[in-house]
């Protein structure tokens, strides 16, 4: 039994590697290639027809409707078909999670509460399934977070395709990840702690952030005076060194943080510390949305398509934040589930938002271009600009509509197999049928 079972895993595993072996990487771009005839959609101006869309060594050269074109140029004829910049998914754990339920495929949480050296790009599976079927539906670069404690570290941007870390990270770090613990006491039947437990766990949480922020300042106060006479060599402790880009405001904190008292505690204390804050999630974002705008914090909003906390709200609570964060003039942009295998369904989130008020145009900028400008990566993706990266999908149809499907992909002018698992089963039953004598 034993033998057999043995056997039995080293199988799976087989043919889980066969099909992840699958998907190769894109070659690097090695010539011009323009794409003509299509509606181009540059997201941060206008819309242009009948347009031609230019790019090389990776990087947009053109836009326009005539457009010089160097030798050796590879046209490419999408007569009727749309060209958007790539989809940004703000808030993942793509590369980090492959299945929930295998704690073996889970490398997202770290043991210990305050571990802001560990940086999520190095722990990316560049072999990961959801990969290709998360690009497939037009996400072409994701911020992949790690999780638990009170600092976990820092996020990335990665581009999804490349064959290791290193070729995938579009940018890193991008943000810190911290989570506020919960300012309210539970008194639901299902709360095992008392009251008097639950706010010491809150305190502690709040101790220790306090703590370490204190002692990172220290620290790179005492290594920052080495070279000063009688100033002793302090031992380099890679907790601290990471969070040098947070205390001089060169990246974000990007705190978990959903009811309006964890909100307002946590700008409390980033105005305390004097660091740059992005909130995430932000279920009440809306409740104190003047508080946001008066300090430029953004946030990143997800997931939309999930049910009212409180019984007493109205049903389309969360759908309708994104329309009230912009008509309160705060910069937000739309993230998916915060999961990996429902990382595709994107564009169905920005779709749900702008059914319930969000205009469609900002929609789509809530999925291209803010969370590339909150984030930091606006200079190589978000829009059609020239300058900019050649990352970029063509379309049949609207990104934000269900029918719409992905006809081509451009990640840094290199053209992008749209194969996935879910195309590989497609495939697979469909000859079933046909051998069957099916029509």
């Amino acid at each position: 039994m034993k033998t057999s079972s043995k056997f039995l895993i080293v199988a799976l595993f087989g043919c889980f590697a066969r099909v992840q072996a699958l998907e190769i990487p894109a070659k690097p771009q090695d010539h011009p290639i323009v794409l003509v005839g299509g509606t181009v959609h540059t997201v941060s101006g206008s819309v242009i027809e009948n347009a031609m869309v230019l790019f090389d060594k990776g990087k947009l050269t053109g836009i326009g409707t005539n457009i010089e074109l160097p030798a050796g140029t590879e046209k490419i004829d999408i007569r009727g078909k749309h060209i958007y910049p790539g989809l940004i998914d703000a808030r993942s754990v793509i590369g980090l999670v492959e299945i929930d339920a295998v704690r073996a495929t889970r490398d997202v949480t770290e043991s210990g509460s305050i571990n802001p050296n560990i940086h999520a790009e190095v722990a990316v599976n560049p072999e990961s399934e959801i990969i290709p079927v998360t690009r497939a539906n037009g996400v072409t670069v994701a911020v992949t977070m790690p999780d638990g404690g009170v600092i976990s570290g820092s996020a990335a941007a990665i581009e999804l395709d490349g064959w290791t870390w290193e070729d995938m990270t579009l940018k890193a770090p991008v943000g810190m990840v911290m989570n506020w613990p919960s300012m309210r006491i539970n008194k639901a039947w299902w709360e095992q702690r008392s009251e008097e437990e639950q706010k010491k766990a809150r305190d502690k949480s709040l101790d220790v952030l306090r703590n370490a922020f204190r002692d990172a300042r220290a620290y790179l106060k005492a290594k920052r005076s080495e070279a000063e006479k009688s100033i002793p060599f302090h031992k380099t402790d890679l907790r601290w060194e990471a969070m040098a880009p947070v205390l001089d405001r060169s990246i974000p904190v990007l705190m978990n943080a959903e009811e309006i008292e964890q909100i307002e505690a946590a700008i409390a204390w980033a105005e305390q510390e004097n660091v740059k804050i992005v909130l995430v999630g932000g279920y009440d974002s809306w409740r104190v949305a003047n508080l946001l705008k008066e300090k430029d914090i953004p946030v990143i909003v997800n997931p939309i398509q999930r049910t009212p906390w409180r019984r007493w709200e109205a049903y389309d609570e969360p759908s309708a934040l994104p329309k009230k964060l912009n008509d309160a003039g705060v910069r937000f942009c739309i993230a998916g589930e915060a999961g990996a295998s429902n990382e595709r369904n994107v564009p169905y989130h920005a779709a749900m938002a702008a059914s319930y008020g969000l205009p469609k145009e900002e929609a789509l900028k809530s999925i291209t271009l803010y969370p590339a400008q909150i984030l930091g990566i606006a200079d190589r993706v978000g829009s059609l600009d020239v300058g900019k990266d050649a990352t970029l999908i063509v379309t049949d149809g609207d990104p934000l509509e269900i029918m719409t499907h992905v006809e081509m992909e451009f990640i840094r002018g290199k053209n992008i197999s749209l194969n996935s698992k879910h195309t590989h089963l497609y495939e697979k039953y469909k000859e079933k049928y046909r051998r069957a004598g099916a029509k």
